[in-house]
Formats: structure tokens, C-alpha cells, sequence
């Protein structure tokens, strides 16, 4: 067997199986697999606490796969090209391996990663682990990239999705170990442990990606077209975190549910162009990298947003006084995860009831959900301020009343999120402010003290919101002409 070395620099593909860097590795030879912690190359997001808190748990799973296949994870601090430089000095690698990253700030370290040490000489190569396409190989007829979905998905649903890597059953070991961190040494938790929701809802890992997975098809699948927005019922997968942090694949998903009973079903398309709206939020954060600031359409600089901090503040604490926003964004805090559905609820009212820049709601999510991803957070907040890439009509503005009514018609997910109107019937729990008082009596609800009244009024919000967009629609037809 060759005696060659290969450092696998794992980064968001914290898993053993589909992992081409790492079966690439093996096939050279001695595997030395490396975790670097560099908040400071993530640019102007590095992640947020929610997040680390996954990243550490996610760790501490990978390393225990990798010994129980006779490896384990290397895990250093610092700046990846120096980083990288003494490890294989200290190792005698030849190569460096990775699967690829597509963030701006992601794709600027690893070009000056990869410049460098291919003039230091060493073979650099990268794999594609966490896309079924990569952002450059989708184009228009025209050459350039998609902004509407549905030509997109289609044009993905022509080409064949690439098989599965086979899982290796033993990583041959370097000779000598490098020295490492331990994984706690991060200090990824919070000192204060505000996690315990997190914990009781997530199992971050290979294993519990995959449990994860086969649960939903067994259970979930086949109704997806329908009951994915029922925010009341378990209907979703909830594999975004483990897609996020690459302990499982795309691929994988793709031929698990291609090779299942429930393939051919309804809910199974349906699912399926979920992922696919993944993989146009990264062609767009592809060739579209500012966005994660800027809108797309660039008329929305313009947009008279405003600064109401009172109001941003009881947004994120779920204090609004709109049951289903509250119940969504403490949903949030406590487990670190949204339903789709209530993503869309609430980032509507920040946008577009209170007029709140969207950069404000992806920051939050940034900072709270456990599957903050630069693609997707981008695309949902630019989609719902209808300032981005096949976005939302600027008329569509959620009534949340509504939206409360049609998809958690029993008012079950807010009695479980809000419980201090847990009591109250349907319908006066979706609107607490027009119950009577003798209902809200009985319950012990009164409003102002145990429950907020609500924030404003959504008849005039929505009024206002429709007026400046309008004024920016007009604009742009003015400048047009």
C-alpha cells in the first residue's frame, strides 16, 4: 500500500459517507483528517451561537466515526493557510484535500489556501459534497445564471444526479499524529446554557442526519405536498441543519428517497424541488455574492424602510401581540428551528407590517437558527421583501390572523409555543385583542399585562406597506422609460 499522506480538510461535510475528499484520501494513502476553526475568514458572518452550539456537537460526533474506522479528527485554531503549511510540515502531506464551499468569503480563503500551497508545491484538489449541481454548470440558454426557479429546477431535472460514494470501512492512519485541540477547547457553547430546547429537539451528526431521514420517509414523505404547512402537525423532514452542515448529502437524500416506496409520490416531487430550492439559493449566492446585504433588485436601496428598534425588539422575543408571530419566533429561541410556513409568517410582518429592513430578520436568523445558511437565509428574506430573485409580489402581504386560521386551524401550535393563551379557544386565540372580555377573563388572558396587545394595526400596516411599494414599482417604471 502507498505511504503517501493527505490532510482531508473537513468543513461543512462533517460526515463519513459521500465524502469524495475523503475517499480520495484513502486512495492516495494515509489520511490525516483536519477541522480549523477560523471564525475570522467567514467574513461578515461568522457563525452564530446557535450554530457553534451545533458545530460542537457535530464534531464530537464525526471524531467518534472517524475512530471507530482507526482515524480521528485533528482540530486547530487560526488561519487556514499557516494552519495548513505546519500541519504538513509536521505531517509530511503531499496533498490537501476539501469539498468545496461556495460563500464568498469561503471562495476567497480557498483560492488563496489553494494558490498557496500549490507554490509551496503541494497538490491541492477539491470535490463537489454538498450540491447535486454545482452553481457553474446550471446556465440559461443565454449563458448566464437563472433568477426564476422554475426554469432552473427544470433544467436540474434533465441531468442525471451523480451516485453515491461508497463508505469506507477503515481510514489508514499517518504513521505520526499531529498534535490537536480538543473539540471543547472551541468553546462553541454558550457559558450561559440557554440550550436545553435544543437539545431535546436535535441529534447533530451522521447518525442522527440519516435517522432523521429514513423517519421522514417512513412517516412524512408521501403527505408532503400537503401537510408541509401545517405548522401543527409533524409534516416537515427538519433535515436543513444536517444538509447545512454536510452530515448528510443531497445525493444521499435524492437516491434513499429515489429507491423508496414512496418515491413516485406527490409529496415526494413536492419535497424534492425543496431541495432543489436549496441549490438555487447557492447559484444565486454564487453569482450574485453581495446579496447577502444587498438586494438583488437594485431599486430596493431605496426602499423607505424604517428604524423602529421598540418594534424589532419585540419581533424577535415574541411579544408582538399576533399569536402566530409569537409563537413562531419563540419556537425559534427555544429550539433553534422555524417551520417554513412560520418563516415566511413572521419574515412578512417584519417586512412589511412593521417595515423593518429584511437585513435585520436574516442577522436574527443568522444568529438563532441552527441551520442558518448564507444561500437560503438570503434567498427567504430577499423572496418575502420582494426584492430578490423570483421574489414574492410586492402586493403579497401575509395576514397573519389568516395565516394562523388556514395553518394551525385548532390554534394548537401557538397554545404550544404561547402558553400563557393556551387555554383560550378557537378562534379568539389567533386574536386575543378581539375576544370578549369574559372569554379572556375565564382564562386568566389579560391583555397588556399576561399578553401583549398588538403592536399595530395590520389593516393600516398593510396599507402603508403597499403604498411604499408602489412608489418603488413606479420608480422603476419611470427609470425604465
Amino acid at each position: 500500500m502507498s505511504t503517501r499522506t493527505a490532510i482531508v480538510w473537513f468543513r461543512h461535510d462533517l460526515r463519513i459517507a459521500d465524502n469524495l475528499a475523503l475517499r480520495a484520501g484513502i486512495a492516495r494513502g494515509c489520511v490525516v483528517p483536519v477541522y480549523i476553526w477560523s471564525p475570522d475568514e467567514e467574513g461578515e458572518w461568522p457563525l452564530g451561537a446557535a450554530s457553534r452550539w451545533w458545530l460542537h456537537q457535530s464534531l464530537h460526533a464525526l471524531d467518534d466515526a472517524l475512530r471507530k474506522l482507526d482515524s480521528r479528527l485533528i482540530v486547530q485554531t487560526g488561519d487556514a493557510l499557516p494552519t495548513l503549511r505546519k500541519l504538513i510540515k509536521t505531517t509530511g502531506a503531499e496533498a490537501v484535500l476539501w469539498n468545496r464551499r461556495y460563500e464568498p468569503a469561503a471562495i476567497a480563503r480557498d483560492t488563496q489556501v489553494k494558490r498557496g500551497l500549490t507554490d509551496d508545491g503541494i497538490e491541492v484538489e477539491s470535490f463537489n459534497a454538498s450540491l447535486l449541481n454545482e452553481p457553474w454548470t446550471i446556465q440559461t440558454k443565454t449563458g448566464g445564471p437563472y433568477q426564476v426557479f422554475t426554469p432552473y429546477w427544470k433544467t436540474c431535472l434533465s441531468l442525471p444526479v451523480d451516485a453515491i460514494a461508497p463508505t469506507p470501512r477503515r481510514i489508514p492512519s499517518p504513521a505520526k499524529w499531529p498534535s490537536s485541540l480538543k473539540i471543547d477547547d472551541l468553546k462553541l457553547e454558550p457559558t450561559i446554557d440557554w440550550t436545553a430546547g435544543m437539545r431535546a429537539t436535535w441529534s447533530p451528526g451522521e447518525t442522527g442526519a440519516r435517522k432523521r431521514l429514513n423517519a421522514f420517509i417512513k412517516n412524512g414523505v408521501t403527505g408532503y405536498d400537503k401537510g408541509r404547512d401545517r405548522m401543527d402537525e409533524d409534516g416537515v423532514s427538519m433535515l436543513s441543519p444536517h444538509l447545512h452542515f454536510g452530515e448528510i448529502s443531497p445525493r444521499q437524500v435524492w437516491h434513499v428517497l429515489a429507491d423508496s416506496a414512496a418515491s413516485a409520490s406527490a409529496g415526494a416531487s413536492t419535497f424534492l424541488a425543496e431541495i432543489g430550492w436549496r441549490e438555487f439559493a447557492y447559484h444565486l449566492l454564487y453569482h450574485f455574492p453581495k446579496t447577502p446585504r444587498a438586494p438583488l433588485r437594485a431599486q430596493f436601496a431605496k426602499f423607505p424602510w424604517s428604524r423602529n428598534r421598540k418594534a424589532l425588539r419585540q419581533w424577535q422575543r415574541g411579544m408582538t401581540g399576533f399569536p402566530i408571530v409569537d409563537a413562531a419566533m419563540r419556537q425559534l429561541w427555544h429550539t433553534g428551528w422555524m417551520h417554513n410556513r412560520a418563516r415566511m409568517i413572521v419574515a412578512s410582518f417584519l417586512t412589511k407590517d412593521l417595515l423593518i429592513p429584511w437585513q435585520e430578520g436574516a442577522e436574527w436568523f443568522w444568529d438563532t437558527l441552527v441551520d442558518a445558511d448564507l444561500a437560503s437565509n438570503t434567498l427567504g428574506w430577499q423572496w418575502t421583501a420582494g426584492c430578490g430573485a423570483d421574489a414574492a409580489p410586492y402586493f403579497r402581504i401575509f395576514n397573519p390572523t389568516n395565516q394562523a386560521k388556514k395553518f394551525d386551524p385548532q390554534g394548537n401550535y401557538i397554545r404550544q409555543w404561547v402558553p400563557e393563551l393556551a387555554k383560550l379557544p378557537a378562534p379568539a386565540i389567533f386574536e386575543p385583542h378581539t375576544a370578549r372580555p369574559n372569554i379572556l377573563e375565564s382564562v386568566g388572558v389579560k391583555l397588556g399585562l399576561t399578553y401583549p396587545n398588538p403592536i399595530m394595526d395590520h389593516a393600516d400596516a398593510r396599507n402603508a406597506a403597499l403604498a411604499a411599494y408602489r412608489r418603488i414599482a413606479e420608480e422603476k417604471r419611470l427609470t425604465n422609460n
